[in-house]
Parts: structure tokens; C-alpha cells; sequence
């Protein structure tokens, strides 16, 4: 019987060049592996060749983005002095990256993905909960990001061609509370992305590669023009002015951090669909140190600077990089800044909205649903849910967004406690193919009430917190108070087996 403890399954595999989505030699199955639970995109992997570069390039597209960089711009608006927000912003930062080390293990050892290890701890059938859970969250934010991203399309379009205005106007040519221009701005980002999925990971691995890096260059490009024009002298890097001294800035400080921990809970809690690629667990963990801490404070200092410099230069202060893009009287400036930030934006889509719905839709219904199937199934449910009118209303997303957050801290806190303190860091992986009544994971038909169980009082208490006005305060530690409860509520249930 195959276990994993600490070596990766893909030792034992002969070399071949990675491959995903597109042929079963990539995959390890196993005659006795169950169809109804196995397809060529969900079974172990042969070979692992990620490095701890391409890690690193998968965290700088998930940083790299405009929804990115008004958070990052937003935590210096919050009243505090430059020093505590980057003392925010590195222990916020310096937690996702804890967390990430935790979540990547067990998928780097067996080499599956994030919906896979989930029947460790859910059961071989109740691991579809956490996956519609997050599949459904993805296909939210995969709208989001393309809205965003084609906002960027739009500014490039007017500006080089001006007499496409009355289009951009949803009141004069619209439907569906989008602008003519918009529609095709949309569908443009949308095609963009799915070329680049439907190509495969290796196809993805190689766009995040350069991507990340070339957002890198123009943004600091961008950065050193307005820091030229504005004058060093004339940039105050205290956004919202300092409100907040000595003790009264503490709590301020901690729901920044809190702030930067939810940011990343999504990417968080399916990042074994990453880590399973890695050479080894030691260069998952270096990727996720140059990916997190350093990239994103570096990527931070960027932003604020960018953003303070826009006062002085344009008069106002701009928190949106493609309103500042569109500031520029250069077209070259115009049309090479709206590409990075649509590039931007198709990195953090594909990483973190594109590649885990593809999986956990497609744990769903192996024989029916492959990893593309999935992906596609986020990316058409993207356009129905019409982002742009979510996104426009922000009470609306507040409270789609927040509530369906609420389940992903109690998700995290069972994968973590189920695979560190109750199983010690030891899967069968031959057990999490199979709905044998003698496997493992099978629990009771399918489901391990425990995680069901635990999930009910995890997931109630942060929706609590988000709908109950006099518990609104504690909404900023949804994701923290989730997890703990998670954690802990399943660790006490699993002491009895």
C-alpha cells in the first residue's frame, strides 16, 4: 500500500517533461483506483519539476495585480505612520507564509491537489464540500478580476481610438448594466485567459514565469517617472495623514494584518494545487519566502510610493493604477502601462481562479468533469453572475464575498489538524482513490461526520460576525476566528477515534 510521509510520491516515477490536462503518462493511476473518483488531472503525479523559482513567480502573480495594489495602497490610508503599516504588512505577510508552508506539505508529498488531501480529512465523498465551497468563491472572484482587468482594456481603447466614447457609455449602448465597450472589453480578457488555461499548466507555469517579473519592470518604471516628476521632497508616503499613535495604533495595526492574512486566505487554502508540483517540500518553502515577505513588501514600498506620487503630479491622489495609467498624455505610457495591468490581473485570474475551481469542479465528477471542464465551468459561471454589478455595489459584495470567506477559515483549521496532529503527517494515497468501505477515508459512506460536524459551529460564528451589526467589529478576524475554531472543534472530535 502507497503511503506518503516526507518523501515525494514522484521519486519513484520515471523523468518526463510535465504535462497537465492533456496526457494520463503525467499521472500515476493505479489499477485498483476508483474511476468515479479518479481522472488523469486529479490522480498523483509521475514527475514534480517545480523549483523554488516558480514558486516565487506564482506569489509575484498573485501580488501583481490592481486588486493588489489598492489593498496595499489602502493599509497606508488606514491613519497610520509608514514604519507601523510595513511592521503590519510584514507580520500579516510573515503569517500567510506559516500558513502556506502547513497547506503545501501534504500535497507536495503525494503529489495530488488541494480537493485530493481534502478526502484525508472530509472522506472520499465530503471532500466535494470544501471543494464547492471554494469552486464557488473562485468563479466570484474570477469575474472580479477580469471586470478589473478590462477596465485597463478600456483605457487603452479610448484613449487610442476617443470616438468609441457614446459605447463606453451603458446608457447610451449597454445590456445587462455593461457598456457595449465594456462587453467587448470583458469578453477580450476572458478569451485571453482561457487560451492561456486551456493550454495546460506547463503553458501556465511559463506565463507566470516572465509575468510577474515584467509587471515588476513597467511598475517601477511608472514609479520612477512620477517620483521625477513630482520630486522626492513633495511625496508624504502617510496616505491618510497619521491619526494613530503609541497604543491607540495597535488595534488599527492588527486589522491591517488581519486584512492581509484574508487577502490571501483563498490562495491559502488551495495552494497544494501549486505545491504538488514542487521538487521538494525545501523548495516549496524557499519559493513562498522570496514569493511572500520580500515580494510583497518590496511590491507594497512600490505601490505606496506610486500612489503618494500621483498628489503632486496629477493634483488628486489616484489608489487605482489604471486611472493613473490613463492620466499619462504618452500614448506609448498609456498602452504599455493598460498591458502590464491587464497582464497583471491575468496572472492573479489564472493562479488563483482559474486552476483551483478546475480541480475542485472537477473532483466533483471525475469521469465527467476533466481539469479543463472544471475551469471552463468557473469561467462561463463568471460572466452570469455579471461581476460588474456585483462589483459596483458594494454591499452586495460584502456580503457574498464575506460570508461565503466565512467557510474558508474553518476549512483550513480541519486540513491542518487533520493532517499534523491527527494522522502525524501520514497519508495513504492509495486509500484516497478508492470508496472501498475498507479504505481509510471512506468514514461513514463517504463522509467523515467529524468535519461535517465541525464545520457547522467554524463556519456560523465568522458569518455571525459579518451579518450581526453589534459583532461587526470582529468581521476583520472572520478567517482567524474560523480556522480556530476549525482547528480546534476537529482536533477535540478526532481524539475519540
Amino acid at each position: 500500500m502507497n503511503t506518503a510521509t516526507t518523501t515525494p510520491l514522484a521519486a519513484a516515477a520515471a523523468a518526463e517533461p510535465l504535462g497537465h490536462g492533456n496526457a494520463a503518462s503525467h499521472a500515476l493511476i493505479k489499477p485498483g483506483y476508483d474511476p468515479a473518483l479518479t481522472n488523469e488531472d486529479l490522480a498523483p503525479l509521475k514527475q514534480q519539476t517545480w523549483g523554488q523559482y516558480n514558486i516565487f513567480a506564482f506569489w509575484m502573480s498573485d501580488v501583481h495585480s490592481v486588486g493588489g495594489y489598492i489593498t496595499a495602497g489602502s493599509l497606508f490610508a488606514l491613519g497610520l505612520s509608514s514604519w507601523q503599516v510595513l511592521v503590519a504588512l510584514l507580520v500579516g505577510i510573515v503569517i500567510v507564509q506559516f500558513f502556506c508552508n502547513l497547506v503545501a506539505k501534504p500535497s507536495q508529498v503525494t503529489g495530488t491537489p488541494s480537493p485530493v488531501i481534502c478526502r484525508a480529512s472530509f472522506g472520499v465523498k465530503g471532500a466535494n464540500i470544501p471543494a464547492i465551497i471554494r469552486g464557488l468563491i473562485a468563479v466570484a472572484w474570477y469575474g472580479i478580476q477580469t471586470y478589473l482587468a478590462s477596465a485597463a482594456f478600456m483605457v487603452m481603447a479610448l484613449h487610442l481610438f476617443p470616438n468609441l466614447a457614446p459605447y463606453a457609455d451603458v446608457a447610451q449602448h449597454g445590456f445587462a448594466g455593461l457598456s457595449t465597450l465594456g462587453w467587448v472589453a470583458f469578453m477580450v480578457m476572458w478569451v485571453l485567459q482561457a487560451v492561456v488555461f486551456w493550454h495546460g499548466m506547463e503553458a501556465i507555469r511559463k506565463f507566470i514565469d516572465w509575468a510577474g517579473p515584467g509587471v515588476y519592470v513597467v511598475m517601477a518604471i511608472l514609479c520612477g517617472w512620477l517620483v521625477w516628476k513630482a520630486g522626492w521632497k513633495n511625496i508624504d508616503l502617510n496616505l491618510g495623514g497619521v491619526k494613530f499613535e503609541g497604543w491607540d495604533a495597535l488595534p488599527v495595526m492588527l486589522s491591517a494584518i488581519a486584512l492581509v492574512v484574508s487577502y490571501f486566505s483563498g490562495p491559502m487554502l488551495n495552494f497544494g494545487d501549486f505545491s504538488r508540483y514542487g521538487k521538494s517540500f525545501d523548495a516549496v518553502k524557499k519559493g513562498n519566502f522570496w514569493g511572500l515577505p520580500v515580494n510583497f513588501v518590496f511590491f507594497s514600498l512600490l505601490t505606496v510610493i506610486t500612489t503618494a506620487a500621483t498628489l503632486p503630479v496629477f493634483g488628486e491622489l489616484i489608489t487605482d493604477p489604471v486611472h493613473t495609467v490613463g492620466k499619462i498624455d504618452s500614448t506609448t505610457a498609456v498602452v504599455l502601462g493598460a498591458l502590464t495591468f491587464m497582464i497583471a490581473t491575468i496572472g492573479i485570474n489564472i493562479v488563483a481562479n482559474f486552476v483551483s475551481p478546475a480541480f475542485d469542479f472537477s473532483n466533483v465528477a471525475p469521469q465527467h468533469i476533466s481539469w479543463r471542464t472544471g475551469g471552463m465551468i468557473a469561467a462561463v459561471g463568471s460572466i452570469f453572475i455579471t461581476p460588474w454589478n456585483l462589483y459596483n455595489n458594494p454591499e452586495v459584495i460584502h456580503y457574498t464575498l464575506d460570508i461565503l470567506g466565512s467557510f474558508i477559515g474553518p476549512l483550513f483549521g480541519i486540513l491542518i489538524a487533520d493532517f499534523y496532529l491527527v494522522r502525524r503527517q501520514h497519508v495513504v494515497v492509495d486509500d484516497l482513490y478508492t470508496m472501498k468501505p475498507t479504505g481509510l477515508y471512506w468514514y461513514s459512506h463517504g463522509y467523515n461526520m467529524k468535519a461535517v460536524a465541525t464545520m457547522v459551529p467554524s463556519a456560523l460564528i465568522p458569518i455571525l460576525c459579518v451579518l450581526v451589526p453589534a459583532w461587526r467589529g470582529a468581521a476583520n478576524y472572520a478567517w482567524f476566528i474560523g480556522m480556530g475554531l476549525g482547528f480546534v472543534i476537529y482536533a477535540l472530535l478526532s481524539r475519540r477515534s
